[in-house]
């Protein structure tokens, strides 16, 4: 079996498709999260929950992010 080390714009390009899942994942966690707390079935959204799903999202998009 030959396999190739990718190289030059095969490189570039798969590093950055790998970047955008991780990266699309860690953005997209938080909106399902709060998709099954406060879905159909869920409980009522208020204002306070509101402010706390805010920040937390803030919160682990930076911890994430850094």
């Amino acid at each position: 079996m030959n396999i190739e080390q990718p190289n030059g714009r095969r490189l570039a390009a798969l590093a950055l498709g790998a970047v955008g899942v991780v990266y699309g994942d860690i953005g997209t966690s938080p909106l399902y999260t709060i998709k099954e707390v406060f879905g159909a079935h869920g409980v009522a959204l208020d204002r306070l929950d509101a402010v706390f799903f805010t920040v937390v999202t803030a919160y682990y998009v930076v911890i994430a992010l850094s």
